[in-house]
């Protein structure tokens, strides 16, 4: 009888939500990604008994992705979307539910989920959720934010010509604990002064042929946003934390003139603020010419954690029938040789979803490739010139891009003399997320020459395979005068050249 009046109850609920959604239009769409990649040295270790890609990934490695999005519309001035992701999972492997069984619930997350909705009588629109936010870029991606994150925009165009959006965001909040903080049981002091609020404001310009784009963005940190206990930095869980690390402070915290480590918790007030112009012409078609130019700083009541600096990028490119050639570049302010005056480099919140419109490999420039960003996530810290043939094609529904780039850091050889006494990364190339770390601290002294070849089959109307191979070629100073010719546990600091092959599956509907 009870599993009678059960099925009944949930028959009732069925219809009743079916009666009640009856105005309701849903709309679902998503992709499956299949994604095989074999490479190696992708830490750029030799000679440290290492073997796979690195040290958490096998030479070869079959991944998978599920992209599921919802939308709920009620109308043109009214919608709800929600986007789950499920994986990456690695085949084989039980943490990520890839093994034998394939139950592994963690491998579920809540991507996104927002509600959009104009203002009656107006054509403000808001959308007020965990969503997709990006600082605008024509040339290689928001070097600044463009991540997943709980806020609001708002947006409204004036005419053909002026618009303007503002936002707010709560990318951190409710992080921080005492268990691991010494000399305290005070658990009344969890989730205290953690947040980090930021607001935006940009105004994209629109004329004929020219389209330009200023914005400035201001963010408020408290003092314990970025901390889980005594000298730590940002050691939170979750992904969010190790771009925070990698961005918001100077490379292993505060230091003092030497070097060494000025044990120096962080725990102060903090504000950043950012500024660009960002823009393109397309007047001169079928030339067309893009830029960027970002500024940020990051000040705290210690100024040996402040970071300031600036990123600029220069795109052009000539369309033909066959492909669009283009020659770009770029260059970010650098570290000088005194650590106890914080970094010059630019600040970042978190690109993480970024797609760099330069680079495959050695930043993170394909969404379907796992592996990427081998020298970093954000471009702050190097310079760089690069040629590229975009979307060859000879064949009906087959397309190829080709780039070859020559990257150098703009980080004092002194500086990383200096840091090498007291934090050392192995082989140049630091753990990913370290304080002030992307993957690779990279010096004046320091050149990489990335080769790259995307290949993309449109083989049915919802079905894309990709093949991306990339190429790291490397010449890093390892002499007494830059790392001091370091070795980890007395093993070999031999430098190898990371590379890589993928081979991507994509169904989209």
């Amino acid at each position: 009888m009870k599993k009678i009046a059960t099925l009944l109850l949930a028959a009732g609920l069925v219809f009743g939500a079916a009666t009640g959604a009856s105005a309701i239009d849903f709309k679902a769409k998503g992709q499956w990604i299949m994604s095989f990649d074999y490479g190696m040295n992708g830490n750029f270790t030799g000679g440290h008994g290492q073997t796979g890609y690195n040290g958490k990934e096998d030479e070869f490695e079959a991944n998978q992705r599920v992209r599921l999005q919802l939308d709920a519309v009620a109308s043109e001035s009214l919608s709800g979307t929600v986007f789950f992701e499920i994986g990456k999972q690695t085949w084989g492997q039980s943490e990520t539910g890839g093994a034998l069984g394939a139950d592994n619930s963690s491998a579920i997350k809540l991507k996104n989920a927002y509600i959009d909705w104009i203002v009656p009588q107006t054509d403000l629109k808001v959308r007020m959720g965990i969503q997709g936010m990006a600082i605008p870029s024509f040339t290689t991606g928001s070097n600044v934010f463009n991540d997943d994150v709980a806020g609001i925009t708002a947006s409204y165009q004036f005419n053909e010509n002026v618009a303007v959006t503002a936002l707010w965001a709560r990318p951190w909040n409710d992080n921080y604990n005492t268990v691991n903080e010494t000399n305290t049981g005070n658990s009344n002091r969890d989730n205290f002064l953690d947040n980090v609020d930021v607001a935006g404001l940009l105004v994209p310009l629109t004329f004929d042929g020219v389209k330009v784009t200023p914005w400035v963005m201001y963010a408020a940190l408290g003092p314990n946003a970025f901390r889980s206990g005594d000298n730590s930095i940002g050691k939170f869980s979750g992904t969010s934390g190790k771009y925070a690390r990698a961005g918001m402070v100077p490379v292993g915290g505060a230091h003092h003139k030497d070097g060494s480590s000025a044990s120096k918790k962080l725990n102060e007030y903090g504000s950043a603020v950012w500024a660009g112009l960002t823009g393109e012409v397309t007047m001169f078609d079928p030339i067309r010419i893009a830029w960027d130019f970002n500024y940020g700083s990051a000040n705290y009541d210690d100024s040996r954690l402040n970071r300031s600096g600036w990123l600029a990028s220069l795109l052009a490119e000539y369309k033909l029938d066959w492909a669009i050639p283009g020659i770009y570049g770029w260059y970010g302010s650098g570290d000088d040789s005194n650590p106890a005056n914080g970094s010059e480099r630019m600040p970042s919140l978190s690109v993480n979803n970024n797609n760099n419109g330069f680079s495959n490999f050695a930043f993170n420039g394909n969404p379907y490739i796992a592996r990427e960003a081998t020298l970093g996530y954000s471009m702050s810290g190097t310079w760089g010139v690069g040629a590229r043939l975009k979307d060859m094609s000879f064949l009906e529904d087959l397309k190829h891009t080709f780039r070859v780039n020559v990257i150098g850091g703009t980080n004092s050889p002194t500086m990383a003399k200096k840091m090498s006494n007291s934090w050392q990364p192995t082989n140049l190339a630091a753990n990913s997320g370290a304080a002030g770390m992307d993957p690779l601290y990279m010096t004046t002294e320091d050149v990489v020459m990335e080769v790259g070849l995307t290949n993309t089959y449109q083989m049915y109307e919802n079905f894309t395979i990709m093949l991306d191979a990339a190429y790291l070629a490397t010449w890093l100073d390892q002499s007494k005068s830059v790392w001091g010719n370091s070795k980890m546990n007395g093993k070999s600091d031999e430098v190898r050249d990371p590379w890589n092959v993928n081979v991507s599956f994509v169904y989209s509907f």
